[in-house]
């Protein structure tokens, strides 16, 4: 399977590139591709280090789009309009959204936008035949990078889409100790996204890091 990540630069985008490229191939897509190419060489190399072969490239956002089977958004919210806006065939592609919108006034909240989640907004701005899933919110993004780390989270998966939800929970147990759950549909991913504040205000207030959900 190909997995094109657009902003596949950041902490989510490298580190999902860290702990599926010697299981699928993965493209880092970016506004600047010699900065995903960068990113890229150093997946390959971080893996080889711990003699790991993988398989990831470093391209544009839009070319990731193309290439990927999958493609993540690994964006902050404020960057999904002016990034949707420049690319181009979704149609028919699952797409996985982790993205949170989170406001900050002295705490974390969540600021949703007016069609009441990120994943239904990003729904409205594809086409329609594109199978919007929503995934992988809870997760500390500096986590994702951190090899030596386990990500022993339970990810909420909400999508419409029956097929394309299986698909992605399918990914989710490559990923070792992490456990894919069926939330719902996408109208459910406002709550899976308004957890994300609250971890962030825990660990802010309580000297913790790395606090994420588990359902037992």
């Amino acid at each position: 399977m190909k997995i094109g990540i657009v902003g596949g630069t950041g902490e989510i985008g490298e580190g999902m590139a860290l702990r599926l490229s010697h299981l699928h191939e993965v493209i880092l897509g970016s506004r600047d591709e010699a900065k995903a190419y960068t990113a890229s060489e150093c997946t390959i190399t971080t893996l080889k280090e711990r003699g790991i072969t993988s398989i990831c490239r470093g391209v544009s956002n839009q070319e990731a789009v193309d290439a990927g089977d999958i493609i993540v958004l690994a964006l902050p919210f404020a960057h999904l309009e002016s990034t949707l806006s420049s690319l181009t065939g979704f149609e028919d592609k699952i797409v996985i959204t982790p993205v949170n919108p989170i406001g900050r006034a002295g705490h974390f909240y969540y600021n949703p936008p007016e069609e009441g989640s990120a994943a239904i907004y990003i729904r409205e701005r594809l086409p329609k035949s594109a199978r919007i899933v929503s995934a992988f919110n809870n997760i500390a993004a500096h986590k994702w990078k951190d090899l030596d780390a386990t990500l022993d989270y339970t990810v909420a998966v909400c999508s419409d889409d029956a097929e394309a939800k299986s698909i992605v929970m399918e990914l989710i147990h490559d990923l070792p100790n992490l456990t894919p759950l069926d939330a719902g549909p996408l109208a459910v991913s406002s709550i899976v996204e308004s957890v994300t504040p609250l971890l962030l205000n825990l660990a802010k207030l309580n000297g913790m890091r790395d606090v994420g959900v588990q359902f037992k």
